[in-house]
């Protein structure tokens, strides 16, 4: 078995692909003595975003990195988690292992995931839009011992070194072997079922041959109890360098199949005022341990894309299934001249799906609402008390259902998504040349990214219940007649008037000719870029027609199969256009002495827009109006690094400006608006003996400027925008020992753009003890929310009736977790 498994890892290192053209060393420096010298890394070379790799002190953009230590003291539990301990990035990491909304110095997150942000491994980006719905870039991406660090870029140069993203960049690079060695570590909950195993080992083949392959396996509940194995899965990652004389060649790969649960909102309590709200759990659901998945609710029979029968696994959760391959070349092709290619291909199937609460009511009024549409075809109207609920899962299924805990059922609809293709390819073809301290970059970007998925959602009856929660069925107490079928009442989602059973099918082609110019004249480092992108979208999409089906084909036709949604796919609607804009970014550097730089820039970025533009802003010949597929971000900083001794400070100062058309499918709303945004990022660092420090906070002044849609909106600041987040970590190291902790806060913010329901402050504390019992190994326990804080990063509802009971649907941090882990380094 051990041969086998030594060969298989052969054959990876054999296959392997790229990562980025320099590595960057991690976040924690060679020496004690550089540790002290340098306490944020400020000699680190930034490859990210960049034209040419530069340090940081004396580089004009902001940029922070993390290395594999500052990751694990932030003890997350999900990729998300970690970008919290970013300066300027707002993470609303609730979601679980993707679909985190993820937002930069006040830029919008008017509809979910990350539109203004690309995520990157080893200098390429994990989608080409960071907010596909459904099919954010955060779901493809997992973090692990391959990391050597993470490098974060906000605003400046990302405008012009990347497509789609003037917000930044955050660029995972992975380990390449120039260090011989590997790590094993096990980790396992302690007060929840979870079980991880990560390796990663690297090293020397001969000296020009490097390679590294690395990876995970997991399996486990998660932090919250859905009732089975919730989170299951791997990813191997490998690379193999060569070096030559005047450059090196690196190959890639990496293969991700994981299942991972989606927390979207879930049934919340809250009392008192809308703007002194006290938000609490429901009796029989906590809102900071339990979920709606349910071991009584794991499978959905219905429709696929094609409209064939298929019965859905809910425990797919969001299950990405990525194989990627690539290449890295980087050669001196004659004096000063340098050529640089990277290319990689992605092959990007899986699924999304995952319950969601579209109506929290008494247990009657849902049963009469539902009772009327079934026998009316209206959820309005009819006689109160006509209609009553019984359990269709669980233990109890066949009897009555009274109300449970608390009196209350839900709605649900099932958001079931399939993936069916989010491949494609991205190649970087740059040459630079370089006079002296002057250079000049060329370069050619090409990309093409599918966006083929297919939206068949369903509609069901739960009780809400934080432990296995089962299904229920609705019964016409006249007749006894039970009218839906196994909890099942609609396929489609009336509720919503029937608006999401969709298929895209659309291809993305962007190409980007880009240039840089760079010149160190003295102390000043100046720099200045330009890009124009074109982007051709190619292909249809399709929506949903209503029909009598028998779709269980016993004959008969149920009350359920009156009005199915079937998808149209005869009459699919074109995407027919092209889109093109400019991108530039101009910045310069003064060095004042070897321990202080201050720097200036001015950058205005474009961002196309995909697949939120369909059904709604796609003409019926397939064009869109330029104003609608472009969103460009004007941005202005000013910054200063400095560093004394134990001590070092990089400070930011912002103000950014841009429009957004956007689309959100839980509120079948529409978004056009230009947002404003001034502020100040901070990032400090001290290390004085046994003990350091690391923190960071960002104040920001965000409003929505104008709202063509909801003028009442403008002036208001955007939803879930905070004006003050920070996070700190103390730490002290005995050597064979290191403790400390974590404290990731927020000041208040506002649920919806009304700015009427208030989200309360709050301050979550995460803290970790690392034990060095002998040589090359690591025991470590740490608690994320240690003191089982409460905190909201979510919620659909944007107000609340003072001074009553309110029944909203939200997502809160998760509760405390503790975690154990075994680390062997060799």
């Amino acid at each position: 078995m051990k041969r086998v498994l030594l060969t298989a890892s052969v054959a990876l290192c054999a296959l392997a692909a790229p990562a980025f053209a320099q590595s960057a060393p991690a976040d924690q420096p060679a020496s004690a003595e550089d540790a002290k010298a340098d306490p944020l890394g400020l000699n680190e070379i930034v490859v990210t975003a960049q034209p040419r790799a530069v340090n940081k002190l004396d580089s004009s953009v902001s940029v922070s990195s993390l290395g594999a230590d500052a990751i694990a003291q932030a003890a997350p539990r999900t990729t998300a988690e970690i970008f919290r301990s970013i300066p300027g990035i707002r993470s609303e990491s609730t979601g679980g292992d993707g679909n985190a909304n993820i937002a930069v110095r006040g830029l919008p997150v008017a509809s979910g995931g990350a539109k203004f942000l690309q995520l990157q491994e080893d200098g390429m980006p994990v989608m080409q839009f960071g907010d596909i719905a459904f099919g954010n870039a955060d779901i493809f991406l997992r973090a692990d011992q391959t990391i050597a660090s993470i490098q974060a870029v906000r605003g400046g140069s990302a405008s012009t070194l990347a497509s789609n993203a003037p917000g930044g960049v955050i660029n995972f690079i992975s380990n390449t072997g120039e260090k011989d060695g590997g790590v094993v570590m096990a980790t396992a909950g302690v007060d929840y079922r979870d079980y991880r195993l990560d390796f990663d080992y690297g090293g020397h083949i001969d000296d020009k041959t490097t390679f590294n392959v690395g990876g995970f396996w997991r399996s486990g509940n998660g932090p919250r109890d859905a009732g089975y194995t919730a989170n299951q899965g791997y990813q191997i990652k490998a690379n193999l360098t060569r070096k030559f004389d005047s450059g090196y060649v690196r190959l890639y790969f990496k293969h991700l199949d994981d299942r991972a649960i989606s927390y979207l909102p879930m049934p919340t309590l809250v009392t008192d005022t809308n703007s002194d709200p006290k938000f609490g759990s429901i009796n029989g659901f906590d809102i900071k341990s339990d979920t709606i998945q349910s071991a009584y609710f794991t499978s959905a029979f219905g429709l696929d894309g094609q409209n064939n029968r298929r019965t859905t696994d809910l425990k797919d959760g969001m299950h990405p299934l990525v194989n990627a391959v690539g290449l890295e070349a980087v050669f001196d092709v004659a004096d000063g001249l340098k050529l640089e290619e990277r290319f990689r291909y992605q092959s990007v199937k899986g699924n999304f799906v995952s319950p969601f609460p579209a109506e929290i009511g008494s247990a009657q009024s849902i049963a009469d609402s539902t009772g009327n549409y079934l026998a009316n075809g209206s959820f309005s109207g009819g006689t109160t008390g006509a209609y009553s609920l019984k359990y269709a899962t669980g233990p109890n299924a066949g009897s009555a259902f009274t109300g449970g805990a608390n009196g209350l059922a839900m709605r649900v609809h099932l958001f079931n998504v399939d993936i069916n293709d989010f491949g494609g390819f991205t190649n970087d073809l740059k040459l630079i040349k370089t006079f002296g301290d002057y250079s000049l970059t060329a370069g050619l970007y090409n990309a093409r990214q599918s966006i083929d998925m297919d939206w068949v959602w369903d509609s069901f009856l739960m009780e809400v219940k934080g432990h296995n929660a089962a299904l229920l069925n609705v019964v016409d107490k006249a007749t006894g007649q039970v009218l839906s079928s196994n909890g099942l009442y609609a396929y489609g989602v009336p509720f919503w008037g029937n608006c999401c059973t969709r298929s895209y099918n659309v291809d993305y082609d962007i190409i980007a000719p880009y240039a840089a110019f760079s010149a160190q004249v003295g102390p000043v480092n100046f720099d200045a870029s330009i890009r124009y992108d074109s982007v051709k979208a190619r292909g249809d999409y399709a929506g949903a027609v209503q029909s009598v089906l028998d779709v269980n084909q016993n004959g008969v036709i149920d009350p359920v199969e009156k009005s199915v949604s079937v998808m149209n796919n005869g009459g699919a609607s074109p995407v027919n256009y092209n889109v093109h804009y400019t991108s530039w970014s101009v910045g310069a550097n003064y060095r004042v002495n070897n321990d202080l730089a201050v720097f200036a820039r001015a950058s205005r970025g474009g961002r196309a827009n995909a697949d939120r533009l369909l059904f709604g802003l796609v003409q019926p010949d397939g064009s869109v109006r330029r104003q609608d597929a472009i969103n460009f971000v004007n941005q202005y900083e000013l910054g200063v690094k400095y560093r004394s001794g134990p001590f070092a400070l990089f400070v930011t100062g912002f103000h950014a400006k841009t429009q957004e058309q956007n689309y959100e499918a839980t509120s079948q709303r529409f978004f056009s608006r230009v947002y404003k945004a001034t502020g100040v990022e901070l990032e400090a660092a001290y290390r004085q003996g046994i003990f350091d420090l690391r923190a960071s906070a960002t104040w920001t002044d965000a409003k929505i400027a104008s709202d063509a849609i909801s003028p009442a909106n403008e002036g208001n600041r955007p939803r879930r925008q905070a004006n003050l987040i920070y996070q700190f970590t103390p730490a002290l190291d005995f050597d064979v020992a290191r403790v400390g902790f974590n404290v990731i806060g927020t000041s208040k913010a506002y649920a919806q753009d009304n700015n009427d329901l208030v989200f309360p402050a709050y301050a979550q504390v995460n803290a970790f003890v690392n034990v060095r019992p002998a040589e090359n190994v690591e025991v470590s326990v740490n608690a994320n929310n240690l003191f089982n804080a409460t905190g909201f990063t979510e919620a659909e509802e944007g107000s609340i009736t003072n001074n009553a009971t309110n029944y909203i649907r939200a997502r809160a941090i998760n509760g405390r977790t503790i975690s154990a882990s075994v680390k062997y380094t060799f």
